[in-house]
């Protein structure tokens, strides 16, 4: 396959979300991605969510498509084949990625010596390099405070990690960007990113920053309304739930034309004054105008409109669970092109989704499943690290390395 990023090598040292993302999402466009990992395992080798036999499925959705050496990281022998697997020569090669950066050696400063191109990114939890995930950044910042049913006073977290998977994909813009420099201008570099500021980026650039500065109220919860303009979550006869949206002047007619409520919208801005072509004013006025709605979700089931709904346009979705979705939703199907469903080794088989991106000059990428630890160990020995046969036995009688076969994920 020739795939975006194919010919790139990135070795790949990491735990939890946004790195194993990060040299995921470099795989699937077509760069060799390799795990280094512990003999007995990474940190999130056994992570949940399990599969029935126990094998972790949080593994073989971060590490799709990777390879993974396994090497006994307490042993100097060990250590230096990371090292010399690392800084192995190669134009598309020397490019590290990681949040377990060990200083004096695999920090820059001692890789560098031993190939001066070497890029490296990392990313840190804070700029001052203590620890954090999503569940300790989200409340340092206050989101959780504007998060859950309006009136609460109860902060809520959120079940997706999102700050981990931006600076994901932000360590993934990194590190191309870094290797675009070093093929313009001959030279490595060392590059660190923190999750807790990519959060604080991320909240600054949507205004929240500036309106706790500049205004006197604090945000308040607002359960699933959608901030700033229209948008409600309702209750069906049929027990099913639906969010529907009036961001936009467009969404927001046609809610009126498919509920037929127009000229009751009409008397509500006739008695109030107010204008509901104004994303702030439906904002400002959304009890009154989820008030005249409720009723007509009330009294009919989805199937009802549905089809109106498509047919005018209207953007709005039923609230599912995630197998229910599986089970109604063709996008999280093999109709959709972004899944293929593989068999993984000592889980079973499921949908995996290839890169989400369509790059018109190369082949799409393919769908493909994560490796057992050590899996490929053997392999880059040989191939990358040029060690004879016997050699490579002679590691793994001595265990400094994966053996064949080897396997206790």
């Amino acid at each position: 396959m020739n795939n975006i990023l194919s010919g790139l090598r990135v070795i790949e040292s990491s735990a939890f979300v946004a790195v194993p993302m990060a040299g995921m999402t470099l795989s699937q466009m077509g760069a060799e991605v390799i795990r280094l990992d512990r003999l007995e395992g990474g940190l999130d080798a056994r992570r949940m969510p399990y599969s029935p036999s126990g094998s972790s499925l949080f593994w073989s959705g971060m590490n799709k498509g990777k390879k993974s050496i396994a090497v006994d990281m307490k042993n100097p022998e060990g250590k230096e084949l990371i090292t010399n697997l690392i800084t192995a020569p190669g134009k598309d090669a020397g490019l590290f990625l990681t949040n377990l950066k060990v200083k004096g050696w695999l920090d820059y400063e001692t890789l560098s010596k031993l190939r001066s191109d070497i890029i490296i990114v990392t990313l840190k939890g804070d700029r001052q390099g203590r620890p954090q995930v999503d569940y300790t950044v989200n409340p340092a910042l206050g989101i959780p405070e504007i998060t859950g049913h309006e009136g609460s006073t109860e902060p809520v977290a959120n079940a997706i990690p999102a700050w981990d998977m931006i600076a994901g994909n932000m360590c993934v813009s990194s590190l191309l960007a870094a290797e675009r420099y070093r093929l313009r201008h001959g030279v490595g570099q060392d590059v660190e990113i923190a999750l807790k500021d990519v959060a604080a980026a991320a909240i600054g650039h949507l205004g929240m920053i500036a309106d706790s500065t500049l205004n006197t109220d604090d945000r308040s919860k607002a359960g699933n309304a959608l901030y700033g303009a229209y948008g409600k979550d309702f209750l069906c006869a049929d027990g099913n739930r639906v969010m529907i949206i009036g961001l936009t002047s467009r969404q927001w007619s046609g809610i009126l034309k498919a509920t037929d409520t127009t000229e009751q919208f009409k008397n509500l801005e006739n008695e109030k004054n107010i204008n509901l072509k104004d994303e702030a004013i439906r904002w400002k006025w959304r009890h009154e105008i989820t008030a005249i709605l409720e009723p007509w979700f009330k009294t009919r089931a989805v199937e009802d409109f549905a089809r109106d709904f498509d047919n005018t346009g209207l953007t709005w979705s039923v609230f599912r669970s995630v197998k229910e979705a599986l089970e109604f939703d063709p996008d999280l199907s093999e109709d959709n092109p972004l899944f293929k469903k593989v068999k993984q080794l000592d889980a079973g088989e499921f949908l995996v989704p290839r890169h989400p991106a369509n790059f018109s000059k190369v082949d799409k990428t393919e769908a493909k499943g994560a490796p057992t630890l050590g899996e490929h160990t053997e392999e880059i020995l040989g191939d990358i690290l040029r060690l004879s046969d016997i050699e490579i036995s002679n590691l793994f009688d001595q265990g400094v390395v994966a053996s064949p076969n080897y396997n206790k994920n």
